[in-house]
């Protein structure tokens, strides 16, 4: 295991990333050629005619293996390498994996495909993890002086999942303290930065998994989404996210935050990785009660080529555009960019108008409380020595939390006092009832919502740290799908001014419960249609350049 600190700039360079995948005419990957990654200013994004959709790195990866175009042991070296040349700047990961253990697995696949045997949907597929997923082989801290150094005795469900499927855990994700915050900032041990502007935030809590994707670090992520934290990185960052129905995917070795919002869910450079992602780490789990016994569907028979699209691949689909969330407090050019996706959907032959729905906040502060209680320097993470008991319960948690969990814990502990729970806990709980039936009526009568991931692109490091009302303010976007238990996909669809080449805007898609493949469906065919618009971040083409 290496600490991020002794990470160095190679000698060597980047080499074969962009040979990955020459055009083909197998079916798995035939829409999906592999392109080199140009740099482009926003002007140049703005003004392009011609643009090539977001292709699959792990169909593009899943060919070039099976066809001896490129070994797993050259595509780890790849990966490894990208890492080292922009971790310095991203400090993305809070443990990367020793090469050494990642060589070993890369070579074990390249014997296998030597012999002849089957393998995995993910495999030679670099996968991060963020850092409150538990992994046996590595430490998972939850970005928290308490948990400082301690490795579970197990792995997630997900993580299993991830390498029965041939997957190479690459290293585990930076975060906001157990989940709670919106930055990123508030990791006890490093800030990360935004890969298309290294001095603003990749947003949160999840800003560790999705600046992976984004510079290309890693093929696909795995974060975690209690309020929105998979969904605004997302956005920041310019990547898709996806939170899944409450259920269909293990919380089995999810470090809890609301145990009745969390969920794990997943990041990519396109629609497709997500989607197979998703359907490697969905299903029933034994030890997870509240895992869903429904079927998984095979998510990629909802792609579509670009090249077999009809005119108005999506005539007849209604769309409904959350009309609170592109007013008063939303950023003009957030707004901009998510008419201008609105209109797209029309032109793809969707109808779209506006629905109206009831938001709430304050039911994670209060089950947080609950769940945090277990980090006491006795059953888990450090310990500070003390004479009395209860002195080394306040002492260890004193100094083992952030102040922002901290706040969050005297916060759900007072809606959850004598005197206080009916008026705070319990109304909340029944407005949550009230939420989901406005999202039931709104979806009876639209197959899809939209709306913007957050209120505003990046903004700079340190800018709203210490403004905790406006972090929670950009939580109105994405709580209240946390709380009715509904799957959504984030994908990017435009750019505002900021940083050296623009900000990436994304485009938050709701669905019905269980619903993800209609998601997918619908957000592959809008990102293959999408013109103008290449969301490659310049420390991945800067990188690359100098490789040359």
């Amino acid at each position: 295991m290496k600490m991020l600190s002794t990470l160095q700039t190679p000698p060597r360079s980047l080499s074969r990333f962009s040979l990955l995948l020459p055009s083909s005419s197998s079916t798995s990957a035939a829409f999906f050629s592999s392109n080199t990654f140009p740099h482009a200013s926003l002007t140049d994004q703005s003004t392009t005619t011609t643009t090539v959709p977001p292709q699959s790195q792990i169909l593009s990866i899943r060919h070039s293996l099976l066809s001896r175009h490129v070994t797993a042991t050259d595509l780890a070296h790849t990966y490894l390498t990208r890492l080292q040349l922009t971790e310095p700047q991203l400090r993305s990961f809070l443990h990367v994996a020793d090469d050494s253990a990642i060589l070993l697995q890369a070579r074990e696949l390249d014997r296998r495909i030597q012999a002849g045997e089957e393998i995995g949907p993910l495999a030679g597929v670099m996968v991060a993890v963020k850092d409150n997923i538990c992994t046996a082989d590595m430490p998972s801290t939850g970005g928290s002086r308490i948990l400082e150094g301690y490795r579970p005795p197990f792995d997630a469900t997900t993580i299993k999942r991830v390498k029965h499927f041939d997957g190479i855990v690459v290293g585990k994700t930076n975060l906001d303290e157990f989940g709670m915050g919106s930055t990123t900032e508030g990791s006890a041990f490093q800030v990360t930065s935004n890969p298309w502007d290294v001095s603003r935030v990749p947003g949160g809590s999840s800003g560790g998994s999705a600046a992976a994707v984004s510079a290309r670090q890693c093929v696909v992520s795995l974060g975690s989404d209690t309020g929105g934290s998979v969904r605004q990185p997302a956005s920041f960052c310019g990547v898709v996210g996806l939170k899944p129905t409450y259920g269909r995917v293990s919380r089995f070795g999810l470090m809890a935050y609301a145990s009745s919002l969390d969920a794990i869910g997943c990041f990519g450079s396109s629609v497709v990785d997500t989607g197979i992602l998703l359907h490697a780490i969905a299903g029933y789990d034994k030890f997870d009660a509240t895992s869903s016994e429904l079927d998984v569907p095979n998510f990629q028979s909802h792609f579509v080529a670009a090249s077999s699209l009809e005119s108005k691949p999506l005539k007849g689909l209604r769309v409904g555009l959350i009309r609170e969330t592109i007013y008063d407090g939303v950023d003009s050019g957030v707004i901009s960019a998510i008419r201008a996706a609105a209109l797209h959907f029309e032109e793809l032959g969707c109808s779209v108008n506006e629905v109206f729905l009831i938001t709430y906040y304050i039911l994670a502060s209060s089950e947080s409380s609950s769940n945090l209680s277990r980090y006491d320097g006795i059953r888990y993470g450090n310990q500070v020595s003390a004479d009395e008991l209860d002195s080394v319960y306040g002492n260890s948690r004193a100094q083992g939390f952030g102040s922002e969990v901290k706040m969050r814990i005297l916060t759900g502990t007072y809606a959850l006092s004598a005197g206080y729970y009916d008026a705070y806990y319990k109304r909340a709980q029944q407005v949550r009832t009230i939420i989901r039936n406005s999202f039931k009526e709104a979806l009876n009568q639209n197959d899809i919502l939209i709306s913007p991931a957050a209120p505003s692109a990046a903004y700079k490091i340190g800018e709203k740290k210490n403004d905790s009302l406006a972090m929670y303010a950009g939580d109105i976007m994405t709580v209240n799908v946390n709380l009715a238990g509904l799957p959504a996909l984030v994908l990017p669809c435009g750019f505002v001014d900021g940083g050296p080449a623009g900000l990436p805007v994304g485009l938050q898609m709701i669905g019905a419960a269980f619903d993800e493949g209609q998601l997918l469906r619908v957000g592959h065919i809008f990102e293959q249609t999408l013109e103008k618009f290449r969301f490659i971040p310049p420390i991945v083409a800067d990188n690359i350049a100098r490789s040359v």
